[in-house]
């Protein structure tokens, strides 16, 4: 069973930044492509970026796109994603997953497509 070992979130002003991590304890970065959603209260699961493992083309949607950044580090094994300028929307809990299906690559960008995840990590936005 893969892991994905999250770290980062927590308390944020209007405009600020922040960094998740997500790290894998069985593979390396070359072998999946790792997606980042977030959840909401009140709302359903949302896919806000992934970078693909075979040449590392990111994905952004559109609610997020200018602001956050998916980034790897090979020596590291770790995904970020930077967010920065957030928003009180950005508000909800963020998980990292595997791709399962077509693995190497992001789309279709469905959770249902997402094999592991990651434990969750709260990001709130609030002055």
């Amino acid at each position: 069973q893969v892991q994905l070992v999250q770290s980062g979130g927590g308390l944020v002003q209007p405009g600020g930044s922040l960094r998740l991590s997500c790290a894998p304890s069985s593979f390396i970065l070359d072998d999946y492509s790792i997606g980042w959603f977030r959840r909401a209260p009140g709302k359903e699961r949302e896919g806000v970026s992934c970078i693909a493992a075979s040449d590392g083309t990111t994905y952004y949607a559109d609610s997020v796109k200018g602001r956050f950044t998916i980034s790897r580090d090979y020596a590291k094994n770790t995904v970020y994603l930077q967010l920065t300028d957030v928003k009180p929307e950005d508000t909800a809990v963020y998980y990292c997953a595997t791709k399962a299906y077509r693995p190497t690559m992001c789309g279709p960008m469905k959770g249902s497509f997402f094999g592991s995840w990651g434990q969750g990590t709260q990001v709130t936005v609030s002055s």
